[in-house]
């Protein structure tokens, strides 16, 4: 588990952490561990990390930690989505406003959006230049913990301890048994995605959407009744993506994900959806369309298990909502916050550190989450009426306590006051 010497940490702190899971919070904490001086060793059940995915965003609250870490925000710019404006239209194609996100990256910094498959390569390239131990294809079947530390146990049997655990492999993390007690299933939410990511060319070809991509990036979406259909040209207009979300009920079961079809899409745009969208989505390649069933959980009684050594980040402890526009971030902001709250405890108060995070991070978490729902309500059961005599309603919400906020300082600046404020009983060796 040695480090690279080459990237600015602090001092060794003696404290060892395993994370499971290379998503965007397991990648984040181990990162951010890694600065702290704090021992890191990943786990992934998947045999190779490829680059899959579609459009995805983080926020200014997220992005700033890009900033930190060398290398990073370099690579990030070449491939970055560079549209300040987003288009609203009715289903029908009539224009409703236009959001110009200038004045906030003036304000705020710029944020990041882009390939997630892409961005994800970035930043696992930056965890391996760190000399951080990445192990995949090992897929851990049992989480255990005293009080003086924790453990994952693989499938082949081979057993790793450590300081603290956390886990970050999303929301079927067997983890989650370990904090809660009992297994439990993710929920159908009512709604699903149909998501891609394919090159320009036949757009460009064709008149009916050729001004989508021939200027460059550009951001448009289409509202309508219980269906919002957003399309992004990225990397100078070369490659499309576009994402709708409509209603579904179906059940999940091992999968939420399957290949997607082009005229099960169709048929959700039926009635008098604007040509341009039905046309984006014909030229779409049926090996480049996916149907993503979004997930429910209710929120969680805790993040922590009972010895507190064992600690749910990312998706495995509050699903978002894609039109929060914030999950990846908040993800980030759990792996940034533990490794600050470690470092701010020492080795020898692992447990109380984990207490301060969870005191953190749970209340701004879930207020975030309430706001991809209010967002989508806001879209798909949208008074028109009113609408149109306040087209700016429509609006995304870019709210300065999320965006504006610094996760790393936040929890270096009250971390003395929270520590003060537990509960006698919880303990802190």
């Amino acid at each position: 588990m040695g480090s690279a010497p080459d990237f600015p940490r602090l001092p060794p702190s003696g404290i060892s952490v395993i994370i499971v899971g290379c998503g965007f919070a397991g990648l984040t904490a181990a990162i951010e561990c890694d600065r702290k001086g704090h021992s890191v060793i990943l786990f992934d059940k998947a045999p190779e990390l490829a680059p899959l995915g579609d459009i995805i965003s983080f926020g200014q609250n997220s992005s700033r930690f890009f900033a930190k870490w060398p290398g990073v925000p370099e690579a990030l710019d070449a491939i970055v989505h560079r549209s300040e404006v987003f288009h609203f239209h009715d289903w029908t194609g009539r224009f409703v406003t236009t959001q110009d996100f200038s004045e906030e990256h003036r304000r705020l910094g710029g944020r990041v959006n882009g390939h997630r498959g892409e961005i994800h390569q970035i930043l696992l390239a930056h965890v391996r230049a760190r000399g951080i131990e990445v192990n995949l294809g090992c897929k851990v079947v049992a989480y255990e913990e005293d009080e003086t530390g924790a453990a994952v146990v693989l499938e082949d049997g081979r057993r790793f301890g450590a300081d603290l655990v956390l886990a970050a492999e999303g929301v079927r993390s067997k983890g989650r048994e370990l904090v809660l007690g009992v297994e439990d299933r993710p929920l159908p939410s009512g709604y699903a995605v149909f998501r891609t990511w394919f090159p320009a060319d036949e757009l460009r070809r064709n008149p009916t959407t050729r001004y989508l991509v021939e200027h460059g990036d550009s951001h448009n979406g289409w509202i309508g009744q219980d269906v919002h259909f957003l399309a992004a040209a990225i990397k100078g207009g070369s490659v499309m993506s576009w994402v709708c979300t409509h209603k579904d009920d179906a059940a999940i079961e091992e999968s939420w994900q399957f290949p997607g079809r082009v005229e099960d899409v169709l048929k959700v745009l039926e009635g008098d959806w604007d040509p341009v969208v039905l046309e984006l989505v014909k030229a779409t390649p049926p090996d480049r369309l996916f149907d993503y069933k979004l997930v429910f959980r209710d929120p969680l009684p805790t993040f922590v298990s009972p010895r507190s050594r064992t600690v749910l980040i990312g998706d495995a402890a509050h699903p978002f909502l894609p039109t929060s526009i914030q999950g990846a971030s908040q993800a980030m902001e759990d792996g940034v916050v533990m490794a600050a709250c470690l470092d701010r405890a020492g080795k020898g108060n692992v447990r109380e550190a984990v207490k301060v995070w969870e005191n953190i991070r749970y209340d701004r978490v879930h207020r975030i989450q309430q706001t991809g729902i209010t967002t989508r309500e806001q879209w798909h059961k949208a008074d028109w009426d009113a609408i149109w005599k306040n087209p700016e309603s429509m609006h995304l919400q870019r709210e300065d306590w999320i965006l504006g906020f610094d996760a790393e300082e936040d929890a270096y600046a009250r971390y003395d006051e929270i520590r003060e404020s537990l509960p006698q009983e919880v303990p802190v060796a």
